[in-house]
């Protein structure tokens, strides 16, 4: 195991911790504006365990599926924050009219 390999081994390790502290503040958290943010956090830190491993596995590939996880976290959050705003993800808000 070379000194890079051993650091991000060590690095995706404390990501991993982060993570269980994540879970635990989803699960705890008062609010549910606090669980929302632990779980977008979960699904960040998910995605940089997926580049890790791919990096250690010599794998680039997986940074697209990365980028891709990353990109349905952030719609994912968008559509929960705007349906606990509204309490509906479809329809149209007033101001908007018929179109």
């Amino acid at each position: 195991m070379t000194y890079n390999t051993a650091v991000l081994a060590a690095v995706t390790i404390a990501v991993i911790i982060v993570l269980a502290m994540a879970l635990a503040r989803a699960i705890i958290g008062p609010t549910v504006y606090d669980r929302i943010l632990a779980v977008n956090m979960i699904g960040t830190k998910t995605v940089v365990i997926i580049a890790l491993v791919g990096y250690l596995d010599g794998r680039p590939d997986f940074l697209d599926i990365a980028l891709l996880y990353a990109l349905i976290n952030f719609i994912g959050t968008i559509a929960v924050l705007k349906f606990l705003r509204y309490g509906d993800l479809g329809k149209a808000s007033e101001e908007e009219g018929d179109i």
